[in-house]
């Protein structure tokens, strides 16, 4: 229950926060155009806003979707004030580049570029004032009609922790009308309390001793039309989530330690085709072309080196890259083991001796992992996770916790690729791509891909 008023909530929030945005670029457009008419001096005319209405195409999607990878939907109303405040103004700036992005590429230049940034701050304003009215809404609600009466059933220290999550949320609309614990009261009085305090669900937040009580309690609740929740936290995890589902007619407690599937993941895939399609079509020709023509005239051999490596879950699949290396490197890799230089099952040499004078540039560079777009494109790979190693160093893993990092895709560049690449040994290695699946978000693989470009341009860390 407190998940469908949750729900209700956040869709609530994304509408009405839709029409504050809505309103808000119109009102932007209209300001921007009296300033012409006041100002001519300083400001040009600009379009009709009919030339402007395509915008909220981009806009209107973008916007809550950007306040909601924020967290801005998510957040307890007890935060402060300034972290909502910078959660709106971070994600008004990256709503404002995204649409003067597509302003640019879509050649509308004619397009006044202030009338996007006038949008920007007074959408900040009009969404703090509306978070505000809110505010304000929920705190005289809560003393004007109390919501839903809840009774927790647990320890002392269990109820008092639930009582505030219910306080850090006013707006689920529940209340705690009581607290029992069955260590004190038996559960079989629980029916004269549900009399008595006139509830309307009961929070079970008890230790697996008292399952047995528990399930008669519930029985109880469902005889009298009392909603029962029980907290399942009985499976204490260190890294897993644990989450409710409906398996056609079965309750199942799931737990899992990547994300789910969300709105977040599916902007992840599209960042990944359009990322990985704009990168194929524009560096082809300028780049990539002229690599596989200098890779075939300075050294025999194919342009592209394909190799088994571990993909998701562990699934083998060909990653592409231009070869840097002598033609016969994997034979000779044998004679240079003992020259190894990294801990663990990875294999490097700081200065291997199979690698092409022209293969070392690309190292550099990086260039040589531009094929792996079309692995991105396919969706063996993202263009943010775990670098896929061959499916033999997997299989050497002496710590199976490394083997989690199979189970997210992986990607072309990582948190590993931004802090010193080969300079990070093999144990630090597998701890940041470990803590990038424990904090994803697709604002972090932003700010990871941000981070890529001067690191490749600098040539940090690779040889």
């Amino acid at each position: 229950m407190a998940y469908t008023h949750r729900e209700l909530h956040i869709q609530f929030n994304q509408l009405s926060d839709a029409l504050v945005i809505a309103a808000v670029y119109w009102a932007a457009h209209s300001l921007r155009e009296q300033l012409a008419i006041l100002l001519p001096s300083v400001f040009t005319a600009i379009a009709p806003f009919s030339d402007y209405k395509w915008l909220f195409l981009i806009i209107l999607p973008s916007y809550p979707f950007l306040l909601d990878i924020n967290g801005y939907y998510t957040r307890s109303y007890r935060i402060l004030r300034r972290e909502t405040l910078w959660i709106l103004c971070k994600s008004g700036a990256l709503c404002a580049l995204i649409a003067i992005a597509a302003m640019y590429f879509l050649s509308m230049t004619a397009l006044a570029r202030g009338v996007i940034l006038l949008f920007a701050a007074f959408s900040v304003a009009a969404l703090v004032l509306k978070d505000e009215l809110f505010r304000l809404y929920y705190a005289k609600h809560r003393h004007a009609t109390p919501g839903r009466a809840v009774l927790l059933v647990g320890s002392t220290d269990r109820n008092a922790e639930f009582e505030k999550l219910l306080a850090d949320h006013p707006e689920w609309d529940l209340f705690v009308a009581g607290k029992l614990d069955p260590a004190i009261h038996p559960l079989a009085d629980l029916s004269q309390v549900l009399h008595e305090k006139s509830i309307g669900c009961v929070v079970f937040n008890v230790a697996r001793t008292y399952f047995d009580d528990v399930e008669r309690a519930v029985l109880a609740c469902e005889t009298e039309g009392v909603e029962a929740w029980l907290v399942a936290d009985f499976v204490r995890t260190s890294i897993a989530r644990a989450s409710i589902a409906d398996f056609h007619g079965k309750p199942v407690l799931m737990f899992r330690t990547t994300p789910a599937i969300s709105w977040q993941l599916i902007a992840k895939r599209f960042l990944d085709i359009a990322g990985s399609g704009i990168g194929l079509l524009v560096l082809g020709p300028l780049v990539m072309l002229p690599t596989a023509i200098g890779i075939r005239l300075t050294s025999p051999g194919p342009v592209l080196f394909h190799q088994k490596r571990s993909g998701l879950h562990g699934r083998q699949f060909n990653m592409h890259k231009f070869r840097t290396m002598m033609d016969n490197a994997e034979m000779l890799r044998v004679e240079l083991e003992t020259f190894n230089e990294m801990t663990g099952p990875v294999f490097k040499i700081k200065k291997d001796p199979r690698i092409t004078p022209i293969g070392r540039f690309l190292r550099k560079t990086s260039i040589d992992e531009l094929p792996q777009l079309w692995n991105v494109l396919k969706g063996d790979m993202s263009l943010v996770g775990p670098r896929p190693l061959p499916y033999y160093e997997v299989d050497q893993f002496q710590n199976f916790a490394h083997r989690r990092r199979l189970s997210v895709k992986p990607g072309l560049t990582c948190l590993w690729q931004i802090s010193g690449r080969n300079q990070v040994g093999f144990d630090q290695w597998m701890k940041l791509d470990l803590e990038y699946i424990d904090t994803w978000s697709f604002w972090l693989d932003l700010k990871i891909l941000a981070r890529t470009i001067p690191v490749v341009i600098g040539g940090l860390g690779a040889h």
